[in-house]
């Protein structure tokens, strides 16, 4: 099992605790989430990503275009993929099943993208789709584990 990630969680991810402690409209039974397939996982995954991105970019103020293209590039697939490595080393084991039933659940994607990416992002998504509805603190840690750096331009 991974070691708790040391470290105040950053102000972007308190909206995911409160939301949830608060009765999310999305409480599922667990069985209800062990139902949900993994691309289902992928796309509220996305959705909690894609706010908890764009949280943390708000501040400073900046153009709207500005701030946009900055959550645009990391929440990119390729973006995503490697955030998946640097999440892998803190994965338990069940968090790595997760990933890789998301990354197998994964069709072909766009044509701009290597389709192992594509597969690396959505497993992604799913963990983090899965660990909003079954333990949003565990979430907090990992997102709070990830390094924003700029994105490397697409190869």
């Amino acid at each position: 099992m991974a070691e708790p990630l040391a470290g105040s969680p950053h102000p972007s991810l308190q909206w995911l605790s409160q939301f949830n402690a608060q009765g999310s409209a999305v409480a599922l039974t667990p069985e209800q989430v062990r139902s949900l397939s993994p691309v289902a996982l992928a796309y509220i995954g996305d959705a909690v990503y894609e706010l908890f991105v764009r949280g943390l970019f708000l501040l400073p103020p900046k153009r709207i275009q500005a701030f946009h293209q900055q959550v645009v590039n990391q929440v990119r697939a390729e973006q995503q993929a490697q955030q998946v490595q640097q999440l892998l080393p803190l994965l338990t084991e069940t968090e790595q099943d997760l990933l890789r039933r998301g990354r197998n659940a994964s069709s072909r994607g766009p044509r701009r993208i290597d389709s192992q990416i594509y597969q690396q992002s959505t497993g992604f998504e799913a963990l983090v789709g899965y660990l909003y509805l079954t333990d949003p603190t565990r979430l907090g840690e990992l997102l709070n584990a990830l390094n924003f750096d700029p994105p490397q331009p697409p190869s």
